[in-house]
Formats: structure tokens, C-alpha cells, sequence
């Protein structure tokens, strides 16, 4: 069996590293992770925006990594790999974060509210606004129709919305995106025409 050594005074190659690691050796895991903690940070603050959020994304990635590492891909670069896995879990933290603002946001403003029965003014404005959109919507597509109500709506991830609907994820953003242009101007016209 021809053993990869690492000459002496030269590191090992990440693929050497990562070959070791994925067969189980854990310090050759916590070499792999010395080497790319920081460039594994940068790019998670550069998705959260934020270092703490930044820093427990790196941990969780890094944790995900070793798991993953049995199917690790024989000779496959490891910083690509391990650094996708760092930017997908920074975007799950940055989208769970933001989910947990939007619901404090309506949970506060619920409380400030102290529930009492909105004037019969604000309520009227709300059913206009409400039947606004609604015909806005039923002007949109079936297609366009569903995959706004279930991201906004039904407030599903893009993920979601992608799983619930049967399509790829790729499909539900430009999906989206052409919708929200159509309800835009549907909006936009029945501005026009109160106005």
C-alpha cells in the first residue's frame, strides 16, 4: 500500500488531509479546519452581515462538514466544498434570523395594538386595501396566482414553495419575480384609477 506522507517541514495537501479525514482521521479534520476557519468566516459575514451570526454559522458548518465527510468525494477540492456548506448555512441563519425579526415585529406590534378594535376608519382602509390586492392577485396567472400566495401569503421559503408547488427552486424565483412585476402594476394601475 503507497502511503501518502507529507514531506518533512511541507503540510499535507488538503486532498491528503481530507482523505484521512474522511476515513475517520479527526486530527487531520481539525487541520483542514485550522486552515480554512478564517476564510470560512469572511465569507459567512459576508452573507449574515453580522459577526456573531457569522461565527455560529462557521461552528455549525463546520460541525455539518464532519458529519458529511464519509461521503466526501475522493479527490474533490475540500475548500469549495466545505465553503459552500459555510455560505448555505449562513443563509439559513441570515433567513431564520430575519423570519424571527419579522415575527417579533408583528408580535410587538400586536401587543402595542393592546388588541383593541381598530377604528371603524382604519378598518374600511384595510378592507379597500385588502380587495385592492385581491383583484390584483385574481388578475395574475393561476401560475403567477400561487407562487406569490405561497411565499407572502402562506409565508413558505423559496424552498418551500418550490417543494409544495412540484417545481425546481430555479423555476419559483424567476416565477416569483415575473409575478411581482405583474402585481406591481396591476397595483400601480388601481392607484391611478382612485386616484
Amino acid at each position: 500500500m503507497n502511503e501518502q506522507r507529507p514531506v518533512e517541514g511541507r503540510p499535507p495537501e488538503d486532498a491528503a488531509l481530507a482523505d484521512r479525514a474522511r476515513d475517520g482521521d479527526v486530527d487531520a479534520y481539525e487541520e483542514l479546519v485550522r486552515r480554512y476557519q478564517q476564510l470560512a468566516f469572511r465569507v459567512a459575514w459576508l452573507v449574515s452581515r453580522d459577526r456573531s451570526e457569522a461565527e455560529d454559522a462557521v461552528q455549525e458548518a463546520f460541525v455539518k462538514a464532519y458529519h458529511a465527510m464519509p461521503r466526501f468525494r475522493p479527490g474533490a477540492p475540500f475548500r469549495p466544498w466545505v465553503l459552500q456548506i459555510v455560505a448555505n448555512e449562513a443563509r439559513n441563519r441570515a433567513r431564520a434570523s430575519r423570519r424571527r425579526e419579522a415575527l417579533r415585529l408583528r408580535v410587538t406590534s400586536a401587543a402595542a395594538s393592546g388588541d383593541a378594535a381598530p377604528s371603524p376608519e382604519a378598518a374600511a382602509l384595510a378592507h379597500d386595501d385588502a380587495q385592492v390586492l385581491l383583484r390584483a392577485l385574481d388578475a395574475l396567472r393561476e401560475e403567477d396566482r400561487l407562487v406569490v400566495a405561497y411565499r407572502y401569503l402562506f409565508e413558505l421559503s423559496e424552498a418551500e414553495t418550490a417543494d409544495a408547488l412540484g417545481l425546481p427552486a430555479g423555476t419559483v424565483k424567476s416565477r416569483l419575480s415575473r409575478a411581482l412585476v405583474k402585481l406591481r402594476t396591476q397595483l400601480t394601475a388601481s392607484e391611478e384609477v382612485t386616484a
